[in-house]
């Protein structure tokens, strides 16, 4: 593989309150938590955003250094930390509120954004938070636009509704960049969130036969691997035990993509169903293994272990 992977949108901090009421800070945000995915699977990768120079920014920098992902294309900010405040339920599953409003995950601007075409990556992985806040949505709009054709291009809208508030011009932003994107990381709630009028497996149907490779996870039931001539492949996920479901999405989109470079694979590959099959098995089980630990904890390549190399 020559290149990197730039993974572009929004990173934060998790105040996670679990079900016995206890509290604690993790570094997050869905694009965060996908750089680090790829970056702990010894894929190059660097991370775009913003990030505050007050404690909670440091530690975050800190977090991304840890675990291999570059941070040359890090704009810093005096504004505070954004926070998502997570709360856990009972069968580990989170829900969310933000405080958004002057903080420093919408703060990228379209000029930093572009800079991460010099040189051009290999890979553009956009998502989240990032699609949603000014002027972050428009400066990650503007790098997919311009990325060459040779870059593989990863969407993952990871809608959260409640930060929503002009659901049209998300809605609008999404299906632009779904006409570009390579392979697009949804849920069925993101789907749903997408068009009201129909149903996920429909739209993702529709995203597919724009030329995407649509992975769609569903909970607890099986993935979906949506191509764009209306295959449609089921892979029941892995059981194991499930502390909560932080950043599964984010490490399951990561570990495909670091798998699918890693091989040295391009976008043109992308039609194989044998070699989808395997990435898309990885991304499972590292979803699964993230699943099993408090947080957003992705695994290392190690601990995917014989799934790394067989994919079986």
């Amino acid at each position: 593989m020559n290149g990197r992977v730039v993974v572009g949108g929004d990173s934060l901090v998790d105040r996670i309150r679990s079900a016995d009421g206890t509290t604690r800070d993790v570094g997050g945000g869905g694009q965060y938590n996908a750089a680090r995915a790829i970056g702990r699977l010894g894929v190059p990768v660097a991370f775009l955003g913003c990030l505050s120079r007050d404690a909670l920014g440091e530690g975050l920098l800190r977090g991304l250094i840890a675990d291999g992902v570059a941070t040359d294309l890090v704009t810093r900010t005096d504004a505070p930390t954004t926070i998502a405040h997570a709360t856990i339920d009972e069968r580990g599953t989170a829900s969310y509120r933000f405080d958004i409003e002057g903080t420093a995950a919408p703060a990228l601007e379209r000029a930093a954004a572009l800079r991460a075409l010099e040189p051009a990556p290999v890979a553009v992985h956009v998502g989240t938070l990032g699609l949603v806040f000014q002027p972050v949505a428009d400066s990650l709009e503007a790098l997919v636009a311009a990325a060459p054709d040779g870059t593989l291009v990863m969407l993952d809208p990871n809608a959260r509704p409640s930060t929503i508030t002009q659901p049209g011009v998300w809605r609008a932003r999404i299906r632009r960049l779904a006409r570009r994107a390579d392979v697009i990381r949804a849920s069925v709630d993101d789907l749903a969130f997408l068009d009201d009028t129909r149903e996920p497996d429909v739209v993702a149907r529709d995203l597919a036969e724009q030329g995407a490779l649509v992975l769609l996870t569903d909970g607890g039931r099986p993935v979906r691997v949506v191509t764009a001539d209306a295959q449609v492949v089921e892979l029941p996920l892995q059981p194991g035990p499930v502390v909560d479901t932080v950043g599964a999405g984010d490490s399951f989109g990561g570990a495909f993509l670091a798998w699918w470079l890693d091989r040295g694979l391009d976008r043109t590959a992308l039609r194989d169903p044998e070699l989808t099959g395997r990435a898309t098995r990885v991304a499972r089980a590292a979803a699964a293994i993230t699943c099993s630990r408090a947080g957003a904890d992705p695994p290392t390549r190690a601990e995917l272990g014989d799934v790394w190399g067989s994919a079986g």
